[in-house]
């Protein structure tokens, strides 16, 4: 690998991935992209440990689907690249990005991504072909029951954070998939920490791995101008609006708690004039990709996320930040404020506080060491908003 490489063009992938990368707004590689790319290209196995938001699903994303151009298709229904992750939101997202950056390429490659909680059927229908799976344990194991489909040649596994499926409670499972899988194979795990069961995991099932650790950049706070808005329930709504046509904001991320308020809250939006489209894991692959290129690119003056859509909202220059409802945590409320005032640029931060935040809001302030700016808004005129 390059020491210094500083471009996508320097890893070793082909034109037309360029291209999408390009246009995806994609500009320099992340450090473990750097480092990962190339050594997967290589068909080295790779263990990466790496916080979300590292730029993980793009550096075996991008690998994989080069490595594809040269593979002659699969036979049906067996398996050429198994991703396997915790969540169906997790799921889902790998699932668009191998989508959406192997559109340009001459070789398509037909991915799924397969999860409990929904009809089999219709999943069972969809393997047709399929050579890329991202899929949960359990409905991995469920569909290779039915004879939907078959490891027996599987080049390339991906374990994507292997410490929340282990937390979770997937480890007999996990343990029953590698059972299935050849044994001659490429391997690629990628956790935030390095316990003893992801260990295990590593020297069990990995060949002299290349180790990628990946330290959890610290949030520079002091770039984002953090501001509270006390306020009543039934002026909430209405105060959000104010807040964004007043100072006229363009390209706002509002966090919600539940898909149903991201829901409502688009409507009450639009009702209102402001351009605003909802993510979360309810909506379709395609409302979520639609919704956060137009973001990305501008287009949308306003997406409304919830915690576990928002992991693919990666924007360097992201000036607005808006929690209408508070997150459970201290660290996700600094995830979600840190969306803005990277790269050096100052960005804002707004939480709508209502009197029963007050005492959870504290907590925040206390844990992240910094105190918000708390305003009134009892006297600000909402009608018409």
């Amino acid at each position: 690998m390059p020491e210094n490489a500083t471009s996508f063009q320097s890893l070793g992938l082909s034109e037309p991935l360029l291209k999408t990368i390009a246009e995806q707004n994609y500009t320099q590689p992340y450090p473990i992209q750097q480092a990962a790319i190339p050594a997967i290209l290589k068909g080295n196995d790779v263990l990466g440990i790496a916080k979300t938001g590292s730029g993980k699903t793009a550096s075996f994303v991008l690998p994989i689907l080069e490595s594809f151009q040269r593979l002659p298709p699969a036979k049906n229904r067996h398996i050429t690249a198994l991703v396997l992750v915790p969540t169906r939101e997790l799921a889902v997202q790998i699932g668009t990005v191998f989508q959406t950056f192997g559109e340009r390429l001459p070789r398509k490659v037909k991915t799924l991504a397969v999860f409990g909680g929904v009809s089999i059927n219709p999943q069972m229908i969809a393997m047709q072909n399929v050579e890329i799976l991202v899929a949960t344990p359990g409905r991995l194991l469920e569909l290779i029951s039915y004879k939907a489909l078959s490891l027996s040649e599987t080049r390339v596994l991906v374990l994507d954070e292997a410490d929340k499926m282990l937390n979770m409670g997937f480890a007999d499972e996990m343990r029953d998939i590698f059972f299935l899988l050849p044994k001659n194979r490429q391997s690629i795990l990628f956790s935030a920490t390095l316990g003893d069961e992801v260990d295990k995991i590593n020297k069990n099932q990995l060949k002299n791995p290349l180790r990628i650790e990946i330290e959890e950049e610290e949030q520079n706070l002091d770039l984002i101008k953090q501001t509270g808005y006390f306020v009543d329930p039934d002026r909430k709504g209405p105060l959000l609006r104010y807040i964004i046509k007043s100072q006229q904001m363009k390209q706002v991320l509002v966090f919600v708690s539940a898909t149903r308020t991201a829901d409502n809250l688009v409507e009450k939006l639009k009702k209102n004039g402001i351009d605003a489209m909802a993510m979360h894991s309810k909506k379709s692959q395609g409302a979520r990709t639609e919704a956060l290129n137009k973001f990305k690119s501008g287009k949308l003056n306003v997406l409304v996320a919830t915690d576990l859509a928002s992991r693919g909202i990666d924007i360097q220059f992201l000036p607005y930040v808006i929690n209408f409802e508070l997150p459970r945590s201290p660290k996700d409320y600094v995830h979600r404020i840190g969306r803005t005032g990277r790269a050096e640029n100052p960005g804002e931060a707004i939480s709508l506080i209502c009197p029963e935040d007050v005492h959870h809001f504290k907590i925040i302030q206390k844990k992240m060491g910094k105190r918000v700016e708390m305003m009134e808004s009892y006297d600000i005129e909402l009608r018409g908003y």
